[in-house]
């Protein structure tokens, strides 16, 4: 074998670009939209699963949506080419007008990840190889809600890293059911609860609190000052997030670092607050943002202002796609886990890799989702093309607005 055959073969024994070379087109003929019954109530944290089905006979799987939202972005989609992934985000981004709002960006974002899947499975590559290739070995955790088993909290906490999890996270605690918030009562209990964690988890080790922007701003800043000797690894959502512009007067009050995000949408929601340094960790998440595509683009803005990545955990196919986008990030990430580990999901016999309190990427096409519609329900099929209105093209083809 001569040298150029050699390296030839390399190529394509590693997932390379030669590969990409023979992607062929891939016509979408059909989507589906599942409803999961073990879907959280939250509109944005939907665990529905959607189909991606092509002319080629793959079929890409998404997370993500609603029924009315889905249907309005999958409709543009049928007899496109499933391989050029952003063109037909800016189609279902820009194909009503008006600029998609946080809650059709979600069922976007779900059609997004099926159109990765796709594109992971028509050249036999995991997603991550797509985008460069992993720049870490697995993906630090801290925990939300990680089990008691009747302990105290500080030695739950403790548990929780001898689990393998970075931190384990609280948060701002509330009052008995039906009784009045008294924000003042609040923040000292949360603060005893915080010293606490911190005894648990030991002088080297993390802990992290969501605010839940239960706060008003005196008060998230005064239980910021009380905590900051505890040294958190992160302080999320300390106000309401309606007005991203409080976060320049947060940040010169306090000390410890900020996360923020959750509640967001596309990349125009985030931009200030990470060009202006006002936060310290994204969480901003997938498929709440529109999708790996925007994902993307938000990840790269982070790391040009040096700021972190700790994305929101929404649902199994979401976190899969999290474990593809974040590996090949190469600034600070820390994803969430619910409780001590994945629940078994019976629609998805495979979707992320979890052990020892970490994420793992895998090398499995795609997003390395399976996915058994048994146990789900079948709540919408789309097959006919709908063009509400005429987009304008650039000479060069590409989309501009109506």
């Amino acid at each position: 074998m001569n040298r150029r055959s050699l390296l030839r073969t390399a190529l394509f024994a590693a997932g390379g670009a030669l590969a990409h070379a023979a992607l062929p087109k891939m016509k979408i003929t059909r989507i589906r939209f599942y409803l999961n019954p073990r879907s959280r109530a939250l509109f944005n944290q939907s665990m529905h699963i959607v189909t991606v089905e092509t002319d080629a006979g793959l079929t890409g799987i998404g997370e993500g949506g609603s029924k009315d939202t889905l249907e309005q972005c999958a409709a543009l989609l049928i007899g496109e080419d499933a391989t050029r992934i952003e063109h037909l985000w800016q189609l279902m981004y820009r194909g009503y007008f008006y600029p998609a709002g946080r809650e059709k960006l979600h069922a976007l974002g779900a059609l997004d990840l099926a159109l990765w899947d796709l594109k992971g499975k028509a050249l036999g590559a995991p997603v991550h190889q797509l985008l460069g290739g992993l720049t870490r070995d697995h993906l630090e955790c801290y925990s939300t809600g990680f089990p008691s088993q009747g302990q105290s909290l500080r030695e739950t906490a403790r548990a929780c890293l001898q689990a393998g999890f970075r931190a384990f996270r609280t948060s701002v605690t509330g009052p008995s059911r039906d009784a009045p918030f008294n924000s003042r009562q609040m923040v000292q209990r949360t603060y005893q609860q915080c010293q606490e964690i911190r005894a648990g988890v030991g002088k080297d080790g993390d802990w992290a609190i969501d605010f839940h922007t239960r706060l008003d701003l005196a008060d998230a800043v005064r239980l910021c000052t009380l905590i900051e000797p505890l040294e958190p690894y992160l302080v999320e959502d300390l106000v309401r997030s309606e007005n991203p512009g409080v976060y320049r007067t947060l940040r010169s009050q306090v000390k410890v670092p900020i996360a923020v995000g959750e509640q967001f949408g596309d990349r125009w929601d985030a931009n200030e607050l990470i060009e202006q340094h006002l936060i310290d960790y994204a969480r901003v998440t997938i498929p709440n943002v529109g999708g790996l595509t925007e994902f993307l683009k938000i990840a790269a803005l982070a790391e040009t202002h040096y700021v972190g990545l700790a994305p929101h955990f929404t649902g199994p196919v979401a976190e899969a796609a999290l474990v593809h986008a974040c590996g090949v990030f190469s600034g600070p990430v820390l994803m969430e886990m619910t409780g001590a580990g994945p629940r078994e999901e019976p629609h998805l016999p495979k979707h992320f890799d979890f052990r020892d309190g970490k994420l793992w990427p895998n090398e499995r096409p795609g997003l390395g989702v399976e996915f058994d519609p048994k146990g789900v329900q079948l709540a919408a099929e789309i097959t006919v093309r709908a063009r509400p209105i005429q987009l304008y093209r650039r000479p060069d083809g590409s989309i501009t607005n109506w």
